[in-house]
C-alpha cells in the first residue's frame, strides 16, 4: 500500500479493478477516524468543500497489496443518522447516495471506538440499517486493552452480521487487517443481495435495547471511566480551578499566536520586501513595473504573512482536539457564554481574533450548531486584533499624555489602550445578544458533548491537518485578497499626477478623489479629506492606514514605525483631541480589512452574510464616532 509509511505492506501488483472502490469512514466524533483516513491516504489527500455548504470534504487514495484502488471519503462526525446538524445531514445523505453530486459509496466503514462501545454501538446500529455493504472497524483497541476492557469481536461479527476489524489509528500497520478485509468485501460488491433497501431505525428504544444485549454478549470492561481520566477531570473540570486552569491555557495560546508568530512574519514581510526590491530594480519604472511590485507581490505579501498565525492557532487547537481537552473547555465555558447567545465553542474562536480574526473565523468550524456558528463569525471582526496597533499606537502617542494615574500605579496611554479592547469585547457580547433576541427561533440549544478519554496527539496528524489549513487559507482567502489588492492598487495609482503637479500623487488618483468626495459623509465625525484617503488603501489591512496617511502629508517613510514618528508632531497640531477620539472608535468597529471579510464569505458562502457584517460594523463605526466626536466637541476637545 502506498500510503503512510509503515501503514500497510507496499506491494507492487497490477490492479484488478478498472476504477476505484470507493470507501467512505463514518463515526461518531472523537472515535479516530480522522486518524485513521490519515494512516490509509497518507499526504494523498484533497480537502474541499461539499457542493453548495461549507462542510468540509476530505478525500485520499490507496493502493492495497492486492493491486486494488480505493478512493476514501471522511465523512464529518455524526452521532445519529437522524441529523441535528449540517454534519450530520450530510453524512447521511452522502451513505445514502442521496447527495447531489456525490458518487455513492460502495463500502461503508463504520469506526467505533473499543473504549466507548456503549454510545458508538448505537451508531453503527443505524449505519447498518442503511442496507450498504459494511465494515466494522474497533477503533482503539490498544487503549481498551490498557484499561483491561475485553472485546469480543467474533461475537459483534455473528450479532451484527458484517465483518469486523481490529484498528490502531495511532500506529503503523495499525489498519492492515482494515484494508484486507475491504479487498474481501470488494471482490462480493457485484453479488446478488450486497445492496439492501437502505431503511433508517427510528425506534430509538429499540436501538438503545440492542446496544444493551450487544455490550452484554460481547463487552467486558471493568469501569465504565479510565482512572486517569477521572483524576484529571476532577481538577480541569472543577468550577473554579477549571476556569483557571483554562484561563492559563488560554493565556499561552494567545501569547503564542501573538508573539511566536511574529518573527516569522517579519520574515515573510522582508522576504516579500526584498522580492518586491529585486523585481523593481530589474524592470524600468512603469505601469508594469508598479503592478508587479505594489500590487501582485505587495498582495501576495500581504496574504502570505497571516499564514505563521494561522499554523499556530490550529496547531493548538488540533493538539487540544486530539488530546480530549477542547470538549471540556466548551462545557466549562458554555453557560457564560450562553448569556449573551454563543455558546461554549465559542470560546476559543473569539480569543484568537485578539491576534487575527482570519484564523479565528476559520477555527468557527469547530462548533456545530450553524446558529451559534454564524453569530460567532459576525461578531469575531470585533475582536481587538493586533492590526489595529499600530493605530491605536499613533493616534494615543501624539494625543494622550503620558501621565501616571491612580497614585502612579497606572499609565493613563494603557488604560486608554485597555479600554480600547474591553470596548471591543463588550460590544462583540452586546451584538451577540441583540442577535439572540431578534433571530426566529428562541429555542435554547443545549449544548450536548461527549467527554472524550484523554491521549497524546500523534505529530502525524497534526502535520497533516496544519499541511491542510494552510493549504485553504492559501488557496480559498488568497485569491479574493490578491484581486481586490490589485484593485486597490489600480485606484491607488492612476490617473498620474498631471505636469508639473506639487502635491502627493495619492491626491490626483482615483482614490483620491474618492477621498475628497467622501468628506461630506465623514465631515459629521470628524474625518479630514487626509483622513478619508487613508480609510481607502487601509481596507487592505488597518496598519496601511498609518503609511497611507505618511503618504498623503508628503512624508517620505521607510516604515510605519518612522511614520508614526513623522506623523505624530503633525496630525497633533492639525487634528483635533475630538478627531483622534472619533478615528480611534473608528478603528474599534470598522471592517477595514478585506481579509476577514473574504474569510466571511468563503465561511458562510454567503455574500449577504458578507454584506450583513460590513452593514453593522460600518453602521455601529459611524454612530460611535459621531457620538464620540459631538461628546468632545461638547466638552471643548475640538
Amino acid at each position: 500500500m502506498s500510503a503512510a509509511a509503515g501503514s500497510v505492506p507496499n506491494v507492487t501488483a497490477h490492479s484488478t479493478a478498472a476504477q476505484s472502490v470507493r470507501v467512505a469512514l463514518i463515526g461518531n466524533p472523537n472515535c479516530g477516524k480522522t486518524a485513521l483516513f490519515n494512516q490509509l491516504t497518507g499526504s494523498r489527500q484533497k480537502v474541499a468543500n461539499y457542493a453548495g455548504v461549507t462542510v468540509e470534504r476530505k478525500e485520499g487514495r490507496f493502493h492495497a497489496p492486492s493491486g486494488r484502488s480505493y478512493a476514501v471519503l471522511d465523512l464529518p462526525g455524526a452521532y445519529s443518522l437522524h441529523a441535528a446538524s449540517l454534519d450530520e445531514a450530510v453524512a447521511r445523505d452522502v451513505c445514502r447516495g442521496f447527495y447531489p453530486g456525490e458518487p455513492a459509496p460502495d463500502v461503508l466503514v463504520c469506526v467505533v471506538d473499543a473504549t466507548n462501545l456503549r454510545l458508538h454501538l448505537r451508531f453503527a446500529l443505524e449505519v447498518r440499517e442503511l442496507g450498504r455493504p459494511m465494515v466494522l472497524a474497533v477503533n482503539m483497541m490498544d487503549a481498551a486493552k490498557r484499561r483491561g476492557i475485553e472485546v469480543d469481536l467474533a461475537a459483534l461479527e455473528r450479532e451484527l452480521g458484517v465483518p469486523v476489524v481490529p484498528t490502531v489509528a495511532v500506529r503503523n500497520g495499525g489498519a492492515r487487517e482494515l484494508v484486507a478485509m475491504l479487498d474481501r468485501v470488494s471482490q462480493k460488491l457485484h453479488e446478488p443481495g450486497a445492496h439492501l433497501p437502505a431503511e433508517l431505525v427510528h425506534d430509538p428504544d429499540a436501538l438503545h435495547a440492542e446496544t444493551r444485549r450487544l455490550l452484554s454478549l460481547a463487552v467486558t470492561m471493568p469501569r465504565r471511566t479510565a482512572e486517569v481520566d477521572d483524576t484529571l477531570d476532577r481538577w480541569l473540570l472543577h468550577p473554579v480551578l477549571g476556569l483557571l486552569s483554562l484561563a492559563v491555557v488560554m493565556f499561552l495560546i494567545f501569547q503564542a499566536v501573538y508573539a511566536w508568530a511574529t518573527p516569522l512574519m517579519d520574515l515573510i514581510e522582508a522576504g516579500t520586501g526584498a522580492l518586491g526590491e529585486a523585481v523593481g530594480n530589474l524592470m524600468p519604472d512603469g505601469p508594469l513595473r508598479s503592478l508587479l511590485v505594489d500590487g501582485i507581490i505587495a498582495g501576495l505579501g500581504s496574504v502570505v504573512v497571516f499564514l505563521p498565525q494561522i499554523l499556530i492557532l490550529f496547531a493548538f487547537i488540533l493538539a487540544l482536539e486530539e488530546s480530549g481537552y477542547l470538549p471540556r473547555a466548551a462545557f466549562l465555558l458554555d453557560r457564560l457564554m450562553s448569556q449573551a447567545g454563543l455558546s461554549g465553542r465559542s470560546f476559543i474562536p473569539l480569543l484568537s481574533s485578539f491576534a487575527c480574526a482570519v484564523p479565528g473565523i476559520m477555527a468557527t468550524r469547530s462548533i456545530q450548531d450553524p446558529r451559534d456558528r454564524l453569530a460567532t463569525i459576525l461578531v469575531a471582526p470585533l475582536m481587538t486584533c493586533s492590526a489595529r496597533l499600530p493605530v491605536y499606537a499613533l493616534l494615543i502617542g501624539a494625543f494622550i499624555p503620558q501621565r501616571q494615574v491612580a497614585g502612579g500605579l497606572l499609565n493613563l496611554q494603557g488604560l486608554v489602550l485597555f479600554a480600547l479592547y474591553a470596548a471591543g469585547i463588550a460590544s462583540a457580547l452586546a451584538v451577540a445578544w441583540i442577535m439572540k433576541k431578534w433571530r426566529r427561533d428562541k429555542s435554547e440549544h443545549a449544548l450536548l458533548l461527549e467527554l472524550p478519554s484523554y491521549r497524546i496527539p500523534h505529530p502525524r496528524d497534526l502535520l497533516i491537518g496544519l499541511w491542510e489549513r494552510a493549504w485553504i487559507f492559501l488557496r480559498r482567502v488568497g485569491g479574493i485578497i490578491l484581486a481586490l489588492t490589485i484593485l486597490l492598487w489600480f485606484l491607488l495609482s492612476f490617473p498620474a499626477p498631471p505636469a508639473g503637479a506639487t502635491g502627493p500623487a495619492i491626491d490626483y488618483s482615483f482614490a483620491g478623489r474618492i477621498g475628497h468626495a467622501l468628506t461630506a459623509v465623514f465631515a459629521p465625525i470628524g474625518f479630514n479629506w487626509q483622513i478619508c484617503i487613508a480609510l481607502i488603501p487601509g481596507l487592505a489591512a488597518r496598519e496601511v492606514a498609518v503609511s497611507s496617511l505618511a503618504t498623503v502629508y508628503a512624508l517620505s517613510a521607510a516604515d510605519d514605525e518612522a511614520a508614526a514618528q513623522a506623523l505624530s508632531p503633525i496630525i497633533t497640531d492639525t487634528w483635533s483631541l475630538a478627531t483622534a477620539l472619533a478615528l480611534l472608535v473608528w478603528f474599534i468597529y470598522a471592517p477595514q480589512c478585506i481579509s476577514t471579510l473574504a474569510t466571511i464569505k468563503r465561511e458562510t458562502n454567503s455574500w449577504k452574510q458578507v454584506a450583513i457584517a460590513t452593514g453593522y460594523l460600518f453602521g455601529l463605526a459611524y454612530l460611535a464616532s459621531f457620538v464620540t466626536y459631538r461628546v468632545a466637541v461638547a466638552l471643548g476637545a475640538g
